[in-house]
Order: C-alpha cells, then structure tokens, then sequence
C-alpha cells in the first residue's frame, strides 16, 4: 500500500471549494487530457454522500475504469471517495477543506491511501511511477479547482 499527501491553498472559502470539488463537471474538465469522463451514476452536477459515478479515462496507453463512491461527506469539512470497482486493489482519497486567512481561503488537503494493480503496475517500480503520476494528477485537478473556486461567480 502506498499513500501520499497533497495540500493546496484556494483563495475562496471552504463551502466553495468544497462545492467546486464534487462537481462531476469540474472534476472532468480538470482531466481533459486523459478523456477522462463520467460514464455511469452520477455523470453531472453535483456529488452527495452514497452517490456513485463510473470514470473512464486513458492512463498509459490504457482505458481504464473506475466506478467510485461517496463514502464520507460533511459539509463544508470533508468528504471521501473509494473505489467500489477498478483498477486499484484499493483506493481511499480523503478531501479535507480548512478555513484559512479568516475564511477568505481554504487549506485543501488531498490524502490518497492505495494499492497498485497487478503486474507491471503493482512491481516496485511500477508503484513509484504510479506514485509520482497519481501525485501530479492530483496537483493538475487542484489547479483547475483553484482557478474555478476563485472566479468571481462562484461568490
């Protein structure tokens, strides 16, 4: 099992951040690159406790799919997604949204437990690569997340 850590400073509020993190529409603008889009669940708007969506997206040359859920959830503080089905042996990404800067800005602390997939993935080196690209995914998304919780017309 593997685990990494990500924390990002968003200048708008936690309720807004918050919101901006379960939007399916906003999490798949973020991975365009990859294709990534929601198939099955929940494929727009916003997530709640217990929804689940199905991903697919191309990572390594490959098409992948994960169907995830909600499994935590409490406004504006934190919420939860776990792979209910796919390609990791386990995934678990807790979301954690603290006022900072009186309110004005969130800590937003992204951490993601996991266990690779099966050979080549799951090889040592495999994890480490896996590691570094899950990390770098994780800091495009929250980039995205930045630019969209700041846009004065999520005020």
């Amino acid at each position: 099992m593997s685990r990494f850590e990500v924390t990002t400073l968003v200048l708008a509020p936690p309720p807004v951040v918050f919101d901006v993190s379960l939007s399916v529409d906003v999490h798949t603008s973020s991975f365009g690159h990859t294709g990534e889009r929601a198939v099955a669940g929940v494929t727009s708007g916003m997530l709640a406790l217990g929804d689940r969506v199905t991903w697919r997206a191309r990572h390594f040359g490959v098409t992948w799919h994960l169907t995830s859920v909600i499994s935590a959830c409490e406004r504006p503080s934190f919420f939860v997604d776990e792979q209910v089905t796919g390609p990791f042996r386990r995934w678990h990404h807790a979301h954690t949204f603290e006022p900072a800067h009186d309110g004005a800005a969130t800590l937003m602390t992204d951490v993601v437990d996991f266990a690779a997939p099966v050979p080549p993935l799951g090889t040592l080196a495999g994890l480490l690569v896996l590691k570094r690209y899950l990390r770098r995914l994780i800091l495009l998304r929250n980039a995205h997340i930045q630019a969209v919780a700041a846009a004065p017309d999520q005020r």
